[in-house]
């Protein structure tokens, strides 16, 4: 009995051993769903992985299932959806035992090609493939003639294999970033490309491919633009990165990398650029650049240009060496920012001979080198919800290249208070004079220095700083008299402090005159009046209806006016002092002459002001107008002015001026006038070329004639619109754009083109014996000799000097993925030209282009 017992607790035993052994013998790591016993930690009862992760959905016009083998078949629009994928086919097929997808593409009839692809949508990317493999467990796939897209390209490669969701490997890939050809316009790329091996690596926010030796075709045909290797960054986020320089040789500077520079993103709202010239002769340049923006707040940039041109050979005549500056600053701020407070900046600071260092012609291109003056101004405005007032804060710098000198005011504030009425209206509605009284006033506080380049920020140029205060009160107020006049009384009170003040005598030794400038606090006020009356005069001439001219309508704005002001030239004022000049003769100066808040009038003024405007139309038969007349202006102003000093010892008129405007040919030419007539003699004596003023009345001689001509002509003014549909029956198209064919196949399409003439005659005399004249003739225009190749150019031909000035002829060309440019300067100082050739796409602007420049010296034969 013991016995027995034994030995079936020994046999129990054995078979739990046994078991426990066969169950350390599974070498398999638990997955995370496995159970765990309640009895025994190493008890595990296993429950086996699915093989798929998530529900695989399927649907197609035919569905077929074969059991044994577990496979499903579809067919016609079939369609696979598992996790984030979905697969579009003509025909796919689901192993189950091995978990592989298989999809192809719609076939020909004849089964050779495919004529639909298979459509891939995963994480947001569509892919494009003639049919591929993928394996839903592992998630790697094989695709052959896949299409995929990434920010301004396309990448097609004869085979995909994907490793994961990041790391796709491709064979014989082409990239290009033609539009037509990413749009599917074209079935051909007009460039791409090529590479025997491409990676392409994704995360979350970008992209890139990395590429060994690649090689670039265009229209199908190799070129001998080979780089070793390539790195596409795709994102659209900014990203830091050298900048491929672009280099060459030049006689003049020697070899040189153009360009070579860094861009680095900072932060959100800036970015930063740097940019080097260098040439082996010594010359460079360093140019920074930095953008910075804040939506709905403000954006700008900063800039400079700063280097050094050497040419020549040095110990030798011809050896310059020139160090040249440029300094730039744009600020705007976003009109809802702050509509109390707003701040703009316009800052451009140059050395006088920037423009002219011809080491780079950018500036030859945009006419920058015919710049005769630059200006810089920072303002600052400052309004208030409940106050009037509005304070305005300015530094303004500006050059002068002709001669050199600078204007520098810093800082200029001013303080304006808003218009407002001296009395309040009984009634609510203003009559009279009382009530119409309206009060202007502020305060303008200025600092101002005239200095050259060498003097700036020295303390020569403090020295020499004025600082003037100036008030102004102005006063208006009008009414209607006899209902057809208006009758108007205003009153003006000038107010001025200045720190410097000047003293002015005669040295005999050096035989000139000298102005002393005293640092001392002295101001002045004047005051004028003045009382007009105006009004409007209408007439209309008929002419027999149905005629060629209906009507001509006349409209005259008659206006006379008194100014009345004392003489603040008085002893008692001490406004003016006198001293010898060199003829010995009594000679009157202001103390504030040549100052910076001006100078108070001297002599009593009582003057009687004559103002004639006219505007004059006429009514002419046309059968375009629905009405059957139409309006044509004659004188769409044409103004007269004159002055009587009841006042003046002397010369008691003034200079008689008139100046009209008006339009011709529907409003195209356009023709702005005005001449200036003095009323007195003017005799000469022999060989001195300024004139004398007599006392004789009545001569009326020119001493100023302007007029100006502009006309703009395009191929809009000159005949109606073809309509090459309705004309020619063949029809062509190229890039969608459509083409039409007469009889002997020779294309038809609008030529569009532009041409405005613009004529400028001057002549001024100014009481000298010798008049000035100024006469040329200008054209600017454009013509687009096919739908993608377009001229354009500008010239002036000086009548006086008979030479042609500034002349510039270009041409651009629209070549889909790629734009041409030539530019050329034949005549003038600079000769130079400029060529290029470039993608259009971002990505590859700054990496494939050509650009060739001349570089020509000044006055050198081209």
């Amino acid at each position: 009995m013991v016995k027995t017992v034994f030995k079936n607790i020994l046999q129990i035993l054995i078979i739990l051993i046994f078991n426990n052994f066969l169950a350390q013998k599974t070498p398999e790591k638990l997955p995370k769903n496995a159970v765990n016993d309640t009895i025994s930690k190493k008890d595990t009862i296993v429950a086996k992985k699915e093989s798929l992760d998530d529900i695989l959905q399927t649907k197609a016009d035919d569905i077929r299932r074969d059991v044994p083998k577990k496979m499903i078949y579809l067919n016609k629009n079939a369609q696979v959806k598992y996790q984030d994928m979905q697969i579009d086919a003509d025909y796919i097929s689901i192993d189950e035992q091995k978990n592989l997808i298989f999809a192809r593409g719609k076939q020909d009839s004849l089964g050779r090609k495919i004529i639909e692809p298979v459509i891939t949508n995963q994480g947001g990317k569509k892919y494009e493939t003639d049919q591929f493999n993928y394996n839903y467990k592992t998630k790697q796939a094989i695709a052959y003639n896949a299409r995929t897209e990434e920010s301004e390209g396309v990448i097609i490669a004869e085979k995909t294999k994907k490793y994961n969701d990041s790391v796709f490997f491709m064979r014989r890939g082409k990239y290009t970033t033609d539009e037509y050809f990413l749009k599917k316009k074209d079935t051909v790329s007009d460039y791409y490309l090529l590479a025997p091996h491409i990676k392409l690596v994704k995360t979350k926010n970008k992209s890139q491919i990395v590429t060994g030796p690649i090689q670039m075709y265009i229209e199908e045909v190799p070129t001998p633009l080979i780089m070793p290797f390539a790195i596409l960054p795709f994102s659209d986020k900014r990203s830091a990165g050298i900048l491929i320089p672009s280099f060459g040789e030049r006689e003049d500077v020697g070899f040189f990398l153009n360009s070579i520079g860094y861009y680095q993103p900072i932060g959100e709202h800036f970015d930063i650029k740097v940019l080097a010239d260098l040439y082996t002769k010594g010359s460079w340049n360093f140019r920074p650049e930095m953008n910075y923006v804040k939506k709905y707040r403000y954006n700008g940039n900063f800039s400079a240009d700063i280097g050094t041109t050497v040419r020549g050979i040095k110990g030798l005549d011809d050896y310059t060496k020139t160090s040249t500056y440029r300094i730039a600053w744009r600020h705007t701020q976003d009109t809802k920012a702050n509509p109390f407070l707003t701040f703009s900046a316009s800052v451009d600071i140059v050395s006088n001979r920037f423009y002219n260092n011809t080491i780079n012609n950018n500036y030859i291109f945009n006419q920058n080198v015919l710049n005769t003056q630059q200006n810089s101004t920072v303002t600052v405005t400052k309004r208030f919800l409940k106050l009037p007032v509005t304070i305005t804060g300015t530094a303004s710098y500006s050059q002068n290249f002709a001669t050199g000198n600078s204007d520098l005011r810093l800082p200029q504030m001013n303080v304006a208070i808003n218009q407002f009425y001296l009395f309040k209206s009984k009634t609510g509605v203003r009559q009279g004079l009382l009530e119409n009284i309206t009060v202007n006033t502020g305060l303008n506080l200025s600092n101002y220095v005239s200095t050259t380049e060498g003097e700036l920020f020295t303390p020569a140029m403090w020295e020499k700083m004025q600082t003037g205060l100036k008030n102004n009160i102005s006063l208006g107020t009008n009414t209607t008299v006899a209902k057809y006049f208006t009758f108007s009384l205003g009153a003006n009170i000038d107010n001025a402090l200045t720190t410097k003040t000047l003293t002015r005598t005669y040295d005999p030794i050096i035989n000139k005159d000298v102005d002393v400038v005293n640092k001392n606090i002295a101001g002045y006020s004047i005051f004028s009046t003045t009382a007009s009356l105006q009004t409007t005069l209408y007439g209309m001439m008929k002419f027999k209806k149905g005629g060629a001219v209906e009507a001509v309508r006349h409209m005259m704005t008659p206006s006379i006016g008194f100014t009345y002001s004392p003489d603040f030239g008085g002893s008692g004022f001490g406004y003016f002092k006198n001293y010898y000049n060199a003829n010995g003769a009594l000679t009157t100066y202001s103390i504030f002459e040549k100052g910076i808040v001006g100078q108070p009038t001297s002599g009593m003024v009582g003057a009687l002001g004559i103002n004639v405007g006219n505007n004059v139309e006429m009514k002419v038969k046309s059968k375009k107008d629905s009405t059957g007349v139409k309006k044509v202006k004659i004188f769409e102003s044409l103004n007269f002015s004159a002055n009587y000093n009841f006042a003046a010892k002397d010369h008691p008129w003034s200079v008689f001026s008139i100046n009209g405007q008006s339009s011709f040919f529907e409003n195209k030419l356009s023709v702005n006038t005005s001449l200036t007539l003095d009323p007195y003699k003017i005799m000469f004596l022999p060989g001195v070329e300024q004139g004398i003023r007599t006392e004789e009345f009545g001569h009326f001689s020119v001493q100023g004639f302007n007029v100006q001509l502009s006309y703009p002509l395009s191929s809009e003014i000159f005949g109606e619109k073809t309509d090459y549909a309705k004309k020619y029956s063949q029809k062509g198209e190229v890039r969608n754009e459509n083409y039409y064919f007469d009889d002997d196949n020779y294309a038809r399409f609008d030529q569009a083109w532009t041409l405005n003439v613009n004529a400028n005659y001057a002549y001024t005399r100014n009481a000298t014996r010798n008049a000035n004249k100024i006469a040329s003739v200008g054209l600017d225009g454009s013509i687009k000799l096919t739908p993608y190749w377009n001229i354009n150019g500008s010239t002036h031909y000086d009548m006086v000097t008979k030479q042609l000035a500034y002349t510039r002829i270009g041409f651009s060309r629209d070549q889909r993925s790629f734009t041409i440019n030539f530019n050329w300067v034949p005549f003038g100082q600079y000769k130079v030209y400029d060529f290029f050739i470039g993608i259009k796409a971002n990505i590859l602007s700054d990496a494939l282009k050509y650009k060739d420049r001349s570089f020509t010296q000044p006055n050198s034969p081209f």
